[in-house]
């Protein structure tokens, strides 16, 4: 049985979340630097052949009227750049799941300013738990 991975797609890190084999629980993983193209797809290729990804939930995002930002166009850009990997791909609205995630691990009186890679592992899983939640057969 193999997992999704989320991915929060950030200029410089890349905060990733699995699922379980089950696809019930997403739970952060891990970040990976954003050093390009190349690096990413490596490393990508790594944890798809170690944790047996079957499908990727890329976060999308959108601007908190609907609209699609700077960002939002780097983030479908880079959707569309690992399509290379042959791994199906969803995009997932993550409004204010860095923000969620920054007041979760606050409330758990973890420091936030130099544990910027926790805030992207744990976005990652929220909007991933998302995606699991609104795709799990009832």
């Amino acid at each position: 049985m193999g997992r999704i991975l989320g991915i929060d797609y950030g200029d410089s890190r890349i905060g990733l979340a699995l699922s379980d084999p089950l696809k019930i629980i997403a739970s952060p993983f891990r970040t990976i630097p954003n050093k390009g193209d190349d690096w990413v797809i490596r490393d990508l290729k790594a944890i798809i052949s170690e944790k047996e990804i079957e499908c990727f939930v890329v976060g999308l995002p959108i601007g908190l009227k609907g609209q699609d930002t700077h960002q939002t166009k780097k983030v479908r850009a880079f959707a569309h750049t690992i399509t290379i990997l042959n791994i199906p791909i969803h995009l997932q609205d993550e409004r204010l799941s860095s923000v969620s995630a920054e007041k979760s691990l606050i409330q758990q009186n973890i420091k936030t300013g130099h544990n910027k890679h926790m805030i992207d592992e744990r976005a990652a899983a929220i909007f991933l738990q998302q995606f699991l939640d609104l795709t799990r057969v009832k």
